[in-house]
């Protein structure tokens, strides 16, 4: 059976001419197919909708932009991201985070002096995406914003860019009076390989909240820093949350700290099945024949996952 070449042609004249009908189902229509089309002059037409009077046309406007790149479709999101429909402007934002090409900053980054935090938040959030180094000095000049939202999404686009004189910029946001900005500059903070990096992280081990001090103790492991000190690690297993717990057993399995495995095995006994699972697994890794009774004495646990894991740990001491 021969194709026709012509299945897919999109007459975009008709469907602007359906864009301006006074129905505005039939103006929904038009801009979710001009969209799906994937033509050049679709993004000329969605632009031409993003102040209609109907919220389901800009609605579908704001999921259309996502498919383009560049500059023009930015502007246009960040436009809708104001909207005063909350399903508009949440759309906006979800599109603008999937947006990846670079040349798109400069208008999201005109964006940012928006009265409205969520709106600043938001184009933060769609910044981050874009990895733009024009995006560097915004963020770091908005980590004094007012709202800690807006000083958490600063501290994301700070974290992509892996820049190290960001550094300082960093450590003073772990010290934010936001546990939400704390925890996101503890674990941006994870690239730097700078001793004051490592520092600022291992503090964040006593924080009064306990999703900083897990965040810490993850990024200590991922950390290829000087200094790492497994000590501080050893310290939390300890902690009141068996979250940190895991992290931090984690952390010092990846850091192939031998001499913390009788303290991780103590773990084999705690209540919740994840920190078992994660403690047989890191033991297993760190194959110290001083855990051997209590893997042993695990090999009954009533989840599946830790005994798993558990048999594994004891295979590797077998062969060791």
């Amino acid at each position: 059976m021969t194709s026709n070449l012509f299945e897919s042609f999109v007459d975009m004249e008709a469907l602007a001419a359906d864009a301006a009908l006074p129905d505005a189902q039939r103006r929904r229509v038009a801009i979710l197919t001009a969209t799906d089309s994937g033509e050049p002059e679709a993004l000329a037409l969605l632009l031409r909708h993003v102040a209609d009077e109907d919220a389901g046309v800009r609605q579908q406007v704001a999921q259309g932009l996502a498919t383009f790149d560049g500059g023009p479709a930015a502007e246009g999101l960040v436009r809708l991201v104001r909207d005063a429909d909350a399903q508009v402007a949440r759309l906006a934002a979800e599109s603008l985070s999937e947006l990846k090409e670079p040349a798109a900053a400069p208008a999201i980054i005109a964006g940012l002096g928006d009265p409205q935090p969520a709106v600043r938040a938001a184009l933060l959030r769609g910044l981050k995406e874009l990895r733009s180094q024009l995006a560097w000095g915004p963020a770091i000049e908005a980590l004094q914003d007012e709202e800690a939202e807006v000083r958490a999404q600063a501290v994301g686009v700070i974290a992509y860019l892996k820049r190290e004189d960001s550094v300082p910029a960093l450590q003073a946001a772990a010290r934010d009076a936001d546990a939400t900005v704390r925890r996101t500059a503890v674990s941006a903070l994870g690239f730097s390989q700078t001793r004051g990096a490592v520092e600022t992280i291992t503090r964040a081990l006593q924080d009064a909240e306990w999703p900083v001090r897990e965040s810490a103790a993850e990024t200590l492991g991922l950390s290829k820093g000087a200094g790492v000190d497994a000590r501080a690690l050893i310290g939390v297993l300890d902690d009141d949350f068996w979250q940190v717990r895991l992290k931090a057993i984690r952390s010092l399995g990846q850091l192939d700290c031998v001499e913390a495995a009788p303290r991780i095995a103590d773990s084999l006994a705690h209540p919740e099945a994840n920190l078992r699972k994660e403690a047989a697994a890191v033991l297993g890794r760190l194959a110290s024949p001083q855990t051997r009774a209590q893997l042993e004495q695990a090999a009954g646990d009533p989840d599946a996952d830790v005994r798993k894991n558990v048999r594994w740990a004891l295979s590797r001491l077998a062969g060791a």
